[in-house]
């Protein structure tokens, strides 16, 4: 019985489909290698990120969607230190960042902001510092961000205020200051998410940024 061969036509989107999930596959791997580079990891837990490989989809901590992209990291609790790069913010289908219990060190990048499908964001634990990037208001999507037990500066941005699912929140054990939101999802955030923050002031007036 002979045997249908692929049109041209056919033939060529599958070939364009399969060059797109490669591309996309090495901008991912590249994201997460240099998160590899930016941070000291004593116990060898990032040992298996490979850049050889076609995509970061075998690698430990690291899990994808049915698509072939990276869509969850798990380095909760890894003894990791150092600063977080810019470059994860190109991880465009990530869901979940756990990354709590290091010494992640200096600010949260203002590229965070690109991660569309973010749902859950934990970095509480760590060694953070500098003020919140106010483009994490473009996290339609986020629903946990957790962030407590840092050394996060300046005024909780109004932005968050727009974020529509938002319901557990942990800004407790920084240095913010200012006024603690009340509009939006903030209205059913208890004051325990903010305690430890001596420079945090709970009304009565509007949102005040000035600190």
């Amino acid at each position: 019985m002979a045997t249908r061969s692929m049109s041209p036509v056919a033939a060529g989107v599958w070939i364009a489909v399969l060059v797109a999930v490669v591309v996309a596959s090495n901008e991912e791997g590249d994201a997460l290698m240099a998160l590899r580079h930016s941070v000291k990891d004593p116990d060898g837990v990032l040992a298996s990120w490979d850049p050889s490989l076609v995509n970061p989809c075998t690698w430990l901590h690291v899990t994808c969607n049915d698509d072939n992209h990276v869509d969850r990291i798990e380095l909760a609790n890894m003894r990791l230190s150092g600063p977080l790069p810019p470059e994860l913010g190109k991880l465009e289908q990530l869901q979940y960042m756990e990354m709590s219990a290091n010494s992640l060190q200096g600010p949260i990048p203002s590229e965070f902001g690109k991660l569309k499908n973010l749902v859950s964001m934990d970095l509480y634990n760590n060694d953070l510092s500098g003020p919140l990037p106010t483009t994490l208001g473009n996290l339609k999507s986020l629903k946990v961000f957790r962030i407590d037990h840092n050394r996060l500066t300046g005024p909780i941005p109004r932005e968050l205020s727009g974020l529509p699912d938002l319901a557990t929140v942990d800004f407790s054990s920084n240095d913010f200051c200012g006024t603690i939101p009340t509009s939006g999802p903030f209205q059913n955030i208890p004051l325990t998410s903010f305690s430890n923050n001596p420079r945090l002031t709970q009304g009565p007036g509007g949102y005040d940024a000035n600190c």
